[in-house]
């Protein structure tokens, strides 16, 4: 069932106008799916995770702060793995990447995908093994794809016929054989954000299918002979809770297949159904467990081989946003409340668009709650907004706090561990805050926080 992307953590909040809202019986509760596994009220009101107090972190590593459930992360990554026994896991590092992220999901048995030069570097610094990282990207450029044939990368995604002569003439040069998939433009209508919907024609990635330029990209690699062509790749977009587009991009992708057979007389042995799973950012998402996940795409899968009298291929898929997201939550600090009368009021806290442009970018909701304690007052309609110079600098667009939330107060939003960290910016020279990792009651950092100092250093004017 599609969720739809709006509402917040207590009620059913969207666009319909402040006499739709309904505020919570209770507006200290938690609902579990939004927050990571770890995270509970303490005894006085306030948060904790993995038993550390958010009081706690907030004196030591300042807010904003990214915290990150390292056992809710592993957790996941688990759940994975023990639904898809037999799939290849790639974990999608462009949904938050660090050393020591990637040390997490090698540890765990996932594979990695990366998407640029620099997530490529950070995956064979912190020691992945080459094997078991995929290469995406659509503009990926010679020195890019010299440093993957020379680290023996498992797998590149190839997204252009430009790649294709690109990267034959470097294998050649260097007379290895790269595995490689085709990524295929299977012309889905994902039901998500257009911004992260990546299936339908008229968009940067892949080959399309209908046009005849995915069968053509496929018989070029085939009758080159220099490139490992071991299947077919589709990713229909992100945020996707509605199965069904899978099932219709597993049904082209693998008539696809079917065609490449039987012109070539090559069954192509893999098949990646790509990632995008959603998860729960309001209480109006209801996304699949990854045992559901499974048994759908599998049954997808089998049935649509059966009717291609295709042998079922070596399945991978790509979740990112669905291991990471839910294990992390931002901590912030209030700065000031400004009540709009009849409206509702402005909850300003000491990050915003910075630390996540989704909500600007995407128009994606978010819940939050008060973190530092518990309150008796009266639930108010907040809209949390950040300190930027910009009128669309929303953090969480409606939510219920308690009206008396004052300024020194923290505030928790949670769902933040995709993406948030990785498409932060230095919008208005604010450095970027940290990543800090809770385990059994012990805080590390593994990404620090900028300072002004790392600012000015690049500025060699």
């Amino acid at each position: 069932m599609r969720a739809h992307e709006a509402g917040a953590m207590h009620g059913d909040i969207g666009d319909r106008g402040p006499g739709w809202l309904r505020p919570p019986a209770d507006v200290n509760a938690l609902v579990p799916q939004l927050w990571p596994r770890q995270v509970e009220r303490g005894a006085d009101g306030a948060l904790t995770v993995a038993g550390l107090d958010v009081r706690e972190l907030a004196a030591g590593y300042g807010t904003p702060a990214y915290v990150l459930d390292e056992d809710d992360l592993r957790s996941r990554a688990r759940d994975f793995r023990a639904a898809f026994p037999d799939v290849d896991v790639y974990y999608a590092g462009k949904a938050f990447l660090c050393r020591a992220v990637v040390r997490m999901i090698a540890e765990e048995g996932l594979h990695l995908d990366v998407c640029s030069g620099g997530e490529l570097a950070t995956a064979l610094s912190a020691g992945m093994p080459a094997e078991r990282i995929g290469f995406h990207g659509n503009n990926k450029s010679v020195a890019e794809l010299t440093r993957a044939l020379d680290a023996g990368v498992g797998r590149i995604i190839l997204d252009s016929f430009t790649e294709i002569d690109r990267l034959t003439a470097l294998a050649r040069e260097r007379g290895v054989r790269p595995g490689v998939l085709i990524r295929v433009t299977v012309g889905v209508e994902a039901h998500t954000h257009e911004f992260i919907a990546t299936a339908h024609e008229d968009q940067k990635f892949g080959f399309s299918l209908a046009g005849g330029a995915a069968a053509a990209a496929a018989f070029t690699v085939i009758d080159e002979g220099v490139l490992d062509l071991r299947g077919l790749h589709s990713h229909i977009g992100s945020q996707i809770f509605d199965t069904s587009g899978f099932e219709v991009s597993a049904r082209r992708v693998l008539a696809l297949q079917a065609q490449i057979r039987d012109a070539r007389g090559v069954e192509l042995p893999e098949l990646d159904l790509g990632g995008g799973f959603g998860i729960a950012y309001t209480t109006q998402d209801d996304p699949a467990t990854p045992d559901e996940l499974a048994k759908r795409l599998r049954k997808i899968v089998d049935s649509e081989c059966a009717a291609e009298n295709l042998a079922v291929p070596h399945l991978s898929i790509e979740p990112g946003r669905a291991i990471v997201g839910p294990a992390v939550f931002t901590l912030y600090t209030v700065g000031t409340v400004k009540d709009v009368d009849g409206l509702r009021t402005y909850v300003s806290v000491d990050g915003g668009m910075s630390d996540n442009i989704r909500t600007a970018l995407y128009d994606a909701s978010y819940s939050a709650t008060l973190a530092d304690r518990a309150s008796t007052a009266e639930p108010m309609l907040a809209r949390v907004v950040g300190k930027h110079c910009e009128a669309g600098d929303i953090v969480v667009k409606d939510e219920f706090l308690p009206a008396d939330v004052q300024p020194g107060d923290l505030v928790a939003v949670p769902g933040t561990g995709a993406y948030c960290r990785s498409m932060a910016s230095n919008y208005n020279h604010v450095p970027r805050p940290p990543v800090v990792a809770v385990r059994d009651g012990r805080a590390r950092l593994i990404v620090r926080r900028e300072t002004e100092e790392d600012l000015l250093a690049l500025d060699v004017g």
